[in-house]
């Protein structure tokens, strides 16, 4: 079998990964951006290129017969590479362009979800005029968040209190980006501020069926103890028991439902079926569960704590979504792990671009860590930052505890201009997240 991955950031490495553990033996090809070393070392050809030109993804797909293709990043979904390679007769894992606007554009998805009396709503305004937005948020008397419809690489909510310390701030913020078409929809959403603890919940989608995976947390913001400005995520950690320590078997479920419910709402709406990996950001509050968003997608770093435990067969699983045969749940391996991002300097504001890394992978082994390359270019062996982010360093054990330590002592054999959050994983910050959530629910 020959599959095709698109994409070369630290999800497609953790992806290509668990594809070649397959007993199907593939052959993997890749389409990237920018020559991820992971991914090229267990690609049997690979090309660089544009992710987002259909054309060409679909060309170099035909020419080397390609059975089967996996989409990692948003931005090919938007593109319409999926749709390009379906007509070429290629499956994807990976939803068609009319119903990855579940990520692509938050009004659809909004839209969807109150039509369709979908639980998990937050209360919302939808905005294209920079008048019509500030008085409705100046009618609110309460703290909000405005986010930009369209793909803004997750750096694009602000939520008053947080990002924006008044109104003043939220009002500037309101003009930005309807003036600069910040998500290139000109829309924006004015929601609720929800009060509580965020998590992400990801699933295999094969038109009906909604398969669920552990749940993880992320951390998006870039400094220790979640302050600083938002990336596109610091590092993330899951438990052994697939729930959360702050969180309960209810939540799983009814997160899963929601999933489920939009995933068929999804199919009335645009008579397409979505077909590929979902990912659910949710919101535990003191009224149980509300949506932040979807993505059309696996996570990342979300996709590092998932698939190195996913004991069944990656390709099989895709051939599930594909032939739309998912039925029984995948099994996980009853592990902890945490992931550590390593950043640029200056990331996400101002990172230092072409600063050489060092990266030690057998001492990174022997520490007991797995190693994903994510946004670096690589040339004649010397590896470098990009824009994003560089490394993601992943722990494997019995508790969250063990897989912290492990995750953070991979981090020495890094170098270079780069920093990470060491705070992610460890029981003060974890303590933290349960005191939250018992103070909200008791």
């Amino acid at each position: 079998m020959r599959v095709l991955l698109v994409g070369n950031g630290a999800r497609e490495h953790s992806i290509a990964v668990s594809l070649m553990k397959s007993s199907n033996q593939p052959k993997l090809y890749a389409f990237m951006g920018a020559k991820n070393p992971g991914i090229g070392k267990l690609s049997k050809d690979f090309v660089i290129g544009n992710v987002c030109d259909a054309k060409k993804v679909a060309r170099y797909a035909r020419k080397e017969g390609i059975d089967l293709a996996v989409i990692g990043p948003e931005m090919p979904l938007e593109a319409g590479v999926v749709d390009e390679l379906e007509s070429n007769d290629i499956p994807c894992v990976g939803p068609r362009k009319i119903v990855a606007q579940l990520e692509t554009d938050k009004v659809f998805t909004h839209n969807l979800m109150h039509k369709y009396r979908i639980d998990g709503l937050p209360e919302f305004g939808v905005f294209s005029e920079i008048r019509d937005a500030i008085d409705f948020l100046e009618s609110q008397n309460t703290q909000m968040a405005i986010k930009p419809a369209g793909l803004t690489g997750g750096k694009g909510v602000k939520v008053m209190g947080e990002q924006l310390k008044d109104i003043t701030q939220a009002n500037d913020y309101i003009k930005e980006v309807l003036s600069e078409n910040i998500g290139k929809l000109n829309k924006l959403i004015i929601e609720e501020k929800l009060e509580g603890e965020e998590f992400t919940l990801q699933a295999f989608v094969d038109g009906k069926h909604v398969v669920g995976m552990p749940m993880v947390q992320d951390h998006k913001r870039a400094y220790v103890g979640d302050m600083g400005p938002n990336t596109g995520g610091m590092g993330s950690y899951s438990d052994s028991n697939a729930i959360l320590p702050f969180l309960t078997q209810e939540d799983y479920d009814q997160g899963i439902q929601i999933m489920k419910k939009t995933v068929k709402a999804v199919r009335k709406e645009t008579g397409v079926e979505y077909k590929g990996f979902l990912y659910g950001q949710f919101i535990a509050t003191d009224k149980g569960l509300k949506v932040i968003e979807f993505n059309s997608r696996l996570g990342d770093p979300e996709a590092m704590n998932v698939l190195p435990i996913l004991e069944d067969d990656l390709v099989d699983i895709c051939g599930g979504i594909i032939d739309g045969s998912l039925s029984n749940n995948p099994r996980f391996d009853n592990k902890a792990t945490v992931c550590k991002y390593m950043v640029p300097v200056g990331y996400p504001d101002d990172p230092i671009i072409n600063a050489d890394i060092k990266v030690n992978e057998s001492g990174i082994r022997e520490a007991g860590g797995i190693l994903y390359y994510a946004s670096v270019n690589e040339e004649n062996g010397r590896i470098c930052t990009s824009s994003s982010r560089s490394i993601a360093l992943v722990g494997i054990a019995d508790s969250i505890d063990e897989a912290e330590r492990i995750a953070e002592n991979s981090t020495y054999y890094a170098s270079g201009a780069l920093f990470h959050r060491k705070d992610i994983g460890t029981r003060e910050l974890i303590e933290k997240r349960v005191m939250h959530m018992r103070s909200l629910r008791e």
